[in-house]
């Protein structure tokens, strides 16, 4: 047993001469190293060789996660939004509904997940399906809004009703003629305001409606406020429901102090109490 490792031992330490012969003129250079030693050095280049593939594939895989983790944080960030985007239009809504009639409905609105892994394929679907309906609800509204705002609704003055709507005996010639719209009786100078909201398409002054004041609503709807002490509008401007366009008086053909009011649908005179009764039932 002892000769044998003495004899393993000699062939291990036996020395082995590597040459190595350069470019140049130069002689060789020979290096000598025991088999043993050559033999670590082998094993040291597999072990690097090995570790360096090794980090080679944890590098690949790194990256690839890197770039996964990224695109997943960039979609959570999007579904972020769009998840506070129906919060709060969902939070727009339950306002809404809590403002109890229809009128202060329309008045109020303003024109501008599963265990385990994620889905986030079919939930972003879901929440794009969410943003859908709740962005029809919401264009459903405003259209509701401005079909509401353009019908004239309420009196446009504080005062009591003289003559009404239709056929009549005319106060100042005697003869029978159609009535277009309402007389109010006021005080002179009682504020008169508009019953929606539109933009002045007149305002101004003829023989038989003296100071008078004509506004364009949209949706067919237009208004007449005639036999006015004076006007407080010009023709172009903006107004809203409830601002005041005028002031009663009895110029033009007109027996006492009061606003004849008309409503226009669609370019023939409907009878304005017919809205002002549909406003008191809701």
């Amino acid at each position: 047993m002892h000769n044998k490792l003495s004899i393993l031992l000699k062939k291990l330490f036996v020395p082995i001469t590597i040459m190595m012969v350069p470019h140049s003129r130069k002689g060789a250079i020979n290096l000598k190293l025991p088999l043993a030693v050559l033999g670590m050095l082998g094993v040291f280049v597999m072990i690097g060789m090995v570790y360096t593939v090794s980090l080679t594939v944890h590098a690949v895989e790194y990256f690839k996660m890197k770039h996964k983790y990224e695109a997943m944080n960039g979609q959570f960030k999007a579904l972020q939004g769009t998840m506070n985007s129906i919060k709060q239009a969902d939070a727009e809504l339950r306002d809404l509904v809590s403002k109890g009639s229809k009128s202060k409905i329309l008045d109020e609105v303003n024109p501008g997940q599963n265990e385990g892994s994620v889905d986030l394929e079919e939930l972003q679907r879901q929440v794009e399906e969410s943003m859908a309906t709740v962005a029809g609800i919401r264009q459903y509204l405003i259209q509701q809004r401005d079909i509401y705002r353009a019908t004239p609704t309420g009196w446009p003055v504080n005062g009591r009703m003289t003559s009404d709507f239709g056929m009549r005996e005319h106060p100042v010639y005697g003869n029978q003629r159609f009535h277009s719209g309402i007389d109010i009786a006021a005080g002179r100078g009682t504020p008169v305001k508009v019953t929606a909201d539109g933009i002045i398409s007149v305002a101004g002054h003829n023989k038989s409606s003296g100071n008078v004041v004509v506004v364009e609503h949209g949706h067919g709807f237009s208004t007449v406020y005639a036999h006015n002490d004076r006007n407080a509008v010009k023709v172009g401007q903006t107004v809203q429901r409830g601002e005041i366009i005028a002031y009663t008086g009895a110029t033009g053909v007109a027996t006492g102090t009061h606003v004849h009011y008309e409503i226009w649908k669609n370019g023939r005179p409907i009878n304005p109490m017919d809205l002002v009764k549909a406003e008191k039932k809701k």
